[in-house]
């Protein structure tokens, strides 16, 4: 049976098998207000001073801020000021009629706005580096780099991939009207709600968080992220980029992120020799390759200097 070209329900494999979690200290959070768009949760790490660049990740398909990123933020820290948020319909993210990667996009210039951001490198982890592309593409002048990690500019793209996203748009279409259901919204706010950010329990916590996320919202993400074509105008990404490279993927192949690289000007890839959910269960190999992107795309904003 062939890998389906983006994460499914549990990417991270944490109901399937007992996984083990990097401990580290998680960073306490708040929820936001968005104005005229709703509320998300964010948390918001200083660096080593005021005058720190600002650093904004943006998490994977079914996951959150946290889970995604929770083992590089400290790591991260030690040179800039870090911002996590939930992206809509995820974890204590907004809650919407529809999910739209272009209002993902939108929502990260909201919360710049909110936080007084500007000149902000945007990191996104699969689902993440689609919106991080769209967040270049829709607010350019927000953004000095670019870290894409582990996913593409397309999925479409085999036969098998255009059977499962048709189908899958057309049930999402069908089931529209279920996603103004007050019980939905409340179910998915009520488990977000449950969650306890001061683990002992690092797996136990991971969970929760990976829970907090409803299966019928990841399945909206998944049409939406089945209609993502950034091709066209990758070339024109005038900021410094790079794209960390998953060798062993089997969710988004090596070939599709190398592809992403080669299509952006002056793009730098940093390989990591791991799967698709290294962020966090092969952390000692990502974050170290993640870093060495950041500040590569840190230290070359001078040359792409607008």
């Amino acid at each position: 049976m062939r890998a389906l070209p983006i994460p499914m329900p549990d990417p991270m494999g944490l109901v399937r098998n007992h996984v083990y979690v990097p401990f580290t200290r998680i960073p306490s959070g708040r929820l936001v207000e968005l104005p005229g768009r709703g509320t998300t949760y964010v948390t918001d790490t200083p660096g080593p001073s005021a005058q720190s660049p600002t650093i904004v990740l943006l998490h994977a398909l079914g996951c959150t801020g946290l889970l995604t990123w929770f083992p590089a933020i400290a790591p991260l820290s030690r040179r800039f000021r870090v911002v996590t948020l939930d992206q809509r319909w995820h974890g204590q993210g907004i809650s919407s009629p529809e999910f739209s990667l272009y209002d993902c996009a939108d929502d990260v210039a909201a919360l710049a706005d909110v936080l007084g951001l500007d000149d902000v490198v945007v990191a996104g982890y699969s689902m993440g580096g689609v919106v991080a592309q769209r967040v270049w593409r829709q607010h350019s002048d927000l953004v000095s780099g670019l870290i894409l990690c582990s996913t593409t500019d397309r999925f479409q793209l085999a036969p098998y991939e255009r059977v499962f996203f048709t189908a899958m748009g057309a049930g999402m279409a069908g089931l529209r009207g279920v996603s103004r259901s007050a019980t939905v919204a409340r179910a998915t706010r009520s488990a977000a709600e449950a969650i306890a950010m001061a683990p002992t329990d690092m797996e136990t916590w991971a969970l929760r968080e990976f829970r907090s996320t409803s299966p019928w919202a990841i399945g909206q993400a998944l049409a939406a992220l089945g209609r993502h074509h950034s091709r066209p105008w990758l070339h024109r990404i005038d900021v410094p980029t790079a794209v960390v490279v998953t060798t062993r993927d089997r969710v988004i192949p090596p070939s599709r992120q190398v592809g992403l690289a080669r299509a952006i000007r002056g793009a730098t890839m940093h390989e990591v020799d791991a799967g698709h959910a290294a962020c966090v269960l092969q952390s000692e190999s990502f974050v170290p390759a993640l870093l060495e992107a950041a500040t590569t795309v840190a230290a070359r904003r001078r040359d792409f200097a607008r």
